[in-house]
């Protein structure tokens, strides 16, 4: 099984690369000192980062994997620890940071979607480039991929594939996979899936890869994951502190765009045909900044940086949104 060493590269010797780095950097502002924490681990690029800094970090994966690999290089001798791993998903990471004494930080970088360690094991069935079990499964404690494409009735497996893959066949796409039933590798649900939308070899774009992409975010419940991380950041930084997100997927952007909109208060506007609805809540975000990407020379270096987007935002001293709700 493949799994990152010191030197930030897979046993099979690809280079993890973590994306946006500079950027994240720059919006995080970090301080020698400060808390920060990295909500997905992965490889531990960002987090490395993070310790060069001069911070501390405590460090979030759901992956076992991950986990096991980052033990292999984070043994430290520094007392307190500067690095601590949390085997536990980044929405609850509130609870995580209580159970070691710790109600505020510095910052937090989250990095949404499947990271480059996973996708480059065919063994956890991620991707179709290598063929291997139909699993998808960040961690082991849900169903995984197979299960749903065997068990799924055809018009859960089309909304599945529309909502998440924004699959315009997909109920074309869902008939051919219940026929073609029971799929157990990621070769023959990628045939199917091509077969059912006339792929020719030579595309410019793989059609099978919106619907696993779909079954992914399904399997792997990651936009429930993903709003309930991002209402856990806002519960852990303090007034200052600063929220970094990456998105590889235009639903995930969307969340976090609306997500930090929602929490500055720049979606209402003011029209003066339109009644005053009384005073607002003070925002609980400021200095939202527009969307960031990566430059053609890091797509250049690592290709899978092309759909990458960057927002970030400065924690205020308003109570967060569940604070609010609360105390109503």
């Amino acid at each position: 099984m493949t799994a990152a060493n010191p030197s930030g590269q897979s046993s099979s010797g690809a280079p993890h690369v973590p994306v946006l780095l500079d950027e994240v950097l720059a919006a995080l502002a970090i301080a020698p000192g400060d808390v920060v924490i990295d909500a997905t681990f992965g490889a531990g690029g960002y987090t490395r980062a993070f310790l060069d800094a001069g911070a501390t970090v405590h460090a979030f994966d759901r992956d076992p994997d991950a986990i096991e690999a980052g033990h292999g290089w984070a043994e430290t001798k520094e007392q307190p620890p500067r690095l601590v791993l949390h085997p536990r998903r980044f929405s609850e990471m509130v609870e995580a940071m209580a159970e070691v004494g710790i109600a505020q930080v510095d910052g937090i970088a989250m990095d949404i979607g499947v990271s480059s360690m996973q996708l480059d094991q065919p063994e956890r069935g991620f991707a179709f480039s290598s063929n291997g079990p139909l699993d998808m499964r960040m961690d082991r404690e849900r169903p995984n991929a197979a299960d749903f494409v065997n068990e799924a009735d055809e018009g859960e497996i089309a909304d599945v594939l529309y909502q998440y893959g924004e699959e315009r066949q997909s109920r074309r796409v869902a008939r051919a996979i219940v026929a073609a039933r029971p799929l157990t590798t990621t070769g023959e649900l990628a045939q199917v899936i091509r077969k059912a939308l006339g792929y020719r070899a030579g595309a410019p774009k793989d059609p099978a890869t919106r619907s696993f992409q779909a079954i992914r975010i399904h399997v792997n419940g990651e936009l429930d994951e993903l709003a309930q991380g991002l209402a856990a950041a806002e519960q852990l930084l303090g007034e200052g502190g600063r929220l970094a997100v990456v998105s590889f997927h235009s639903l995930e952007d969307r969340m976090v765009k609306r997500f930090l909109r929602d929490a500055a208060n720049a979606a209402a506007g003011k029209s003066r045909h339109l009644p005053e609805l009384g005073a607002s809540a003070p925002a609980r975000f400021t200095d939202l900044t527009k969307a960031i990407r990566p430059s053609q020379a890091e797509i250049d270096r690592n290709p899978r940086a092309r759909s990458a987007t960057l927002r970030a935002a400065r924690r205020t001293a308003a109570p967060s949104q569940s604070a609010r709700e609360q105390a109503a």
